[in-house]
């Protein structure tokens, strides 16, 4: 499977990169100036920052400048030879390049052409700009942030919008080569951030706007508990589920407060869910009476699930994660040892594999048109128009 990936910074580029470690072969076509990703450092060389690192393995760097002729060409001629075409500017952007679904399905019928971008075409919010920031804001993150008790609204401190619909953009191409697969026919397909997250968010929250009339206000009540954290220990934190009535019986009768069996705040699921901030709240109370460590030994007599609370440091060196050989080290051609982190799930057949890092800006310009059969010349030729560019 070809893909030409024609996105950046994170969604599109994340979604390619899941692809790529499945088997697909990624061609990412960039501007001469580069992904703006390939510029957020730490990095030891100019364009290779760390998330870029990330985002771009498996898959060949071939710069092409769209708006010259040449290389308008050259998109056209990979186009004819790939499977999916995947982007992330509006397709009325796209169709004044010439590369619009009625032009590029021309030349390609079975092509799968994906747009990836931040609101359907169909609402009124069409065409506004969109970057994980505005989209978790419109999806209403920070305002659940607020619920909980927080002082000030804030954003979950990862790219939660781009990576979540970066999966979604995964998946949508696969269903559409499967598609194209059965019929030889391929399709255009919209996957927009805003009704991706915005599904994503209301799953757990549309609570009694669910039905009509609503019964109730929006939200999950376990979710938004102001106590609902890693709870603070007398020397650290504790992550701790008390989830079902097991979990519970067990708690109770290793805290000596076996009273509360019976109270009808806890008796039963229904009643501590209706209860929820009443629980969360005697938790926190209680776990701050003794140590992490001390906890630790009294839940896992109780079976009761707990985890330490990492930090990215700690995390890294998580020996779970380093037993299974999740974060495998690379010797970079420019950029020395790299760690990764390696593709998730266990395949029988076809395995997932790290077969390229990331790539240089334009590191197989060269390559890639010259398997698309241009000479030696031409492609000089290109360079010197400023069409494309080696790396």
């Amino acid at each position: 499977m070809r893909i030409l990936d024609m996105t950046s910074v994170v969604m599109g580029p994340f979604a390619t990169q899941i692809l790529g470690d499945m088997g697909a072969e990624i061609i990412k076509v960039e501007p001469p100036a580069g992904d703006n990703m390939r510029w957020v450092g730490p990095m030891r060389n100019p364009g290779m920052g760390h998330i870029h690192m990330h985002l771009n393995r498996n898959k060949r760097s071939l710069v092409l400048d769209l708006k010259k002729p040449q290389g308008l060409e050259a998109a056209k001629r990979l186009l004819a030879q790939s499977d999916v075409l995947v982007f992330n500017v509006r397709p009325q952007a796209m169709a004044r390049l010439g590369l619009g679904y009625d032009v590029v399905s021309a030349i390609n019928p079975k092509l799968v052409y994906v747009v990836a971008y931040g609101f359907s075409e169909k609402g009124t919010y069409a065409g506004r700009p969109a970057y994980d920031d505005l989209i978790q804001g419109a999806a209403g993150i920070p305002a659940l942030t607020m619920e909980q008790g927080g002082d000030v609204p804030r954003y979950a401190p990862v790219t939660l919008g781009d990576r979540s619909v970066g999966l979604q953009t995964a998946i949508a191409v696969m269903g559409a080569l499967f598609h194209a697969a059965r019929t030889g026919k391929g399709q255009e397909v919209e996957v927009t951030m805003f009704e991706s997250l915005s599904q994503f968010v209301l799953g757990d929250h549309m609570g009694g706007r669910t039905f009509e009339p609503p019964i109730g206000p929006p939200g999950y009540a376990r979710l938004i508990a102001p106590h609902r954290r890693p709870y603070a220990t007398k020397d650290g934190y504790l992550c701790v589920l008390i989830y079902n009535d097991k979990h519970w019986s067990n708690f109770f009768e290793a805290v000596g407060r076996v009273d509360l069996k019976t109270d009808p705040r806890f008796c039963d699921h229904t009643s501590r869910a209706a209860n929820i901030r009443e629980v969360y709240e005697f938790v926190s109370d209680i776990m701050a009476t003794r140590t992490t460590a001390a906890w630790q030994d009294l839940l896992e007599r109780a079976d009761i699930p707990n985890t330490p609370m990492h930090t990215m440091d700690s995390l890294i060196d998580d020996p779970h994660l380093n037993a299974g050989g999740f974060f495998p080290v690379f010797d970079h051609p420019t950029e020395g040892k790299v760690r990764a982190t390696a593709p998730v799930g266990e395949w029988s057949e076809t395995p997932l594999s790290i077969r390229r890092l990331a790539p240089r800006l334009g590191e197989h310009s060269r390559e890639v048109l010259a398997e698309a059969g241009y000479t030696a010349g031409e492609i000089d030729s290109m360079i010197a128009a400023g069409a494309t560019a080696v790396g």
